[in-house]
């Protein structure tokens, strides 16, 4: 396998072996999740609650043994999108092309056990943008202001950090553009800031620190505070020595973390000012997902079973986990056992994904060389007559 496919199949394979693992424990509690599995969990596991099909009428999903989520379902429909377009994209694709298919075509929808639509899937947070941009014919580029500030635009970026493999700045910036259908606030932040991190990861001979100087460099407001925070404590606990126990990780991410998570300690329970726009909070998801990357060393299986083990929304700060230590290693990175099960469990074709990913990635990085080659000779001709014009 040569490098490029490598670091595509790295990014996309821990992307959604993070979430189907942590599909399993989302919503919990780290003592939740240890009563109810008799104690951590280390793999692929069963459903949460034995009724799953009437224990949440508003979520009906078979969520565990190996099945995918909505970050997944929704990173591959923006695969697609990049496939159909060949170039960068924008707000505009988001209204013009990943709509349509969220509406238009059937797919196997794992934790539905069915054939259906990725909008009967999807988060009320993802419902918004068929409803502004199909139905209400809103701006793209301003479709995601009013919306839940969460995580939603963020858990499907990777897509766009492949696309800028070692320019974590363009990888920034197209992700801010693409959020903009989607989400505002810090939740378009973190859309930005995890796309670059990805970009940076999948870079040849990049390491975690060179992951971590991207985000600090790129993030603003609540967002960079809380990264910052993340990789402070992180920090402070490994210079002390560290921990043999797991928990202890997730127990200091969390903390701190906290100030800038507006959802509160009862996951299931925001506070009245959850998941509003603000210029001082963060989402929780991907500082959380950094912290476990940093705090161990780039390791997939480690930091993802961290995200799995930590619950909240575990699946998504799992795949975030996944996708940036996937980018770091490649494919062999994914614990191969996972990576059968999941892709059989959810009935998923990763090796079409990839490969059709990898030849998007091709065709963008040949025609942005293209486009730099001219702008340098052009830029040459015009400082080469402005030194002349001096002389």
């Amino acid at each position: 396998m040569n490098l490029l496919r490598d670091r595509v199949a790295g990014v996309l394979a821990g992307a959604a072996v993070g979430d189907a693992l942590g599909g399993a424990t989302e919503g919990w509690t780290p003592e939740q999740i240890e009563e109810r599995h008799g104690g951590r969990v280390e793999g692929i596991v069963g459903p949460f609650l034995s009724d799953w099909k009437t224990a949440r009428p508003i979520a009906p999903y078979h969520k565990g043994d190996g099945h995918i989520t909505d970050d997944t379902l929704m990173t591959h429909a923006l695969v697609e999108v990049y496939a159909k377009r060949r170039r960068h994209l924008d707000a505009y694709d988001v209204a013009g092309d990943l709509v349509p298919l969220m509406i238009g075509e059937r797919r196997w929808v794992p934790e539905l056990e069915d054939s259906a639509l990725i909008l009967q899937r999807v988060f009320l947070a993802e419902k918004w943008i068929v409803a502004k941009l199909h139905y209400g014919h809103a701006d793209p580029r301003e479709a995601g202001v009013g919306n839940i500030v969460n995580c939603g635009a963020t858990m499907y970026m990777a897509p766009v950090g492949l696309v800028h493999i070692g320019d974590p700045r363009g990888a920034y910036a197209e992700a801010i553009d693409l959020a903009g259908a989607h989400q505002s606030s810090y939740g378009r932040e973190a859309a930005g800031v995890f796309a670059a991190a990805v970009a940076a990861s999948a870079a040849p001979g990049a390491t975690v620190a060179h992951v971590r100087e991207a985000v600090l460099e790129l993030a603003h407001d609540g967002t960079a505070a809380a990264i910052r925070a993340v990789f402070d404590a992180v920090d402070a606990f490994l210079a002390d020595g560290g921990s043999e126990d797991p928990r202890d990780v997730a127990r200091i991410v969390r903390a701190a973390v906290a100030p800038f998570d507006t959802v509160g300690d009862h996951y299931r329970a925001p506070a009245m000012d959850a998941r509003l726009p603000s210029r001082t909070k963060s989402i929780e998801e991907l500082p959380v997902a950094l912290g476990f990357v940093a705090a161990r060393g780039g390791n997939l299986r480690a930091s993802v079973l961290d995200a799995v083990n930590y619950g909240r929304d575990a699946d998504s700060i799992a795949a975030m986990a996944g996708a940036v230590c996937g980018g770091l290693h490649g494919i062999d990175a994914v614990p191969p056992d996972w990576l059968a099960d999941v892709t059989t469990a959810s009935r998923l074709d990763l090796d079409a994904v990839v490969g059709v990913m990898t030849e998007v990635v091709r065709d963008v990085a040949k025609a942005d060389a293209d486009r730099a080659e001219q702008r340098a000779a052009a830029l040459h001709t015009l400082l080469g007559r402005e030194d002349a014009a001096c002389d």
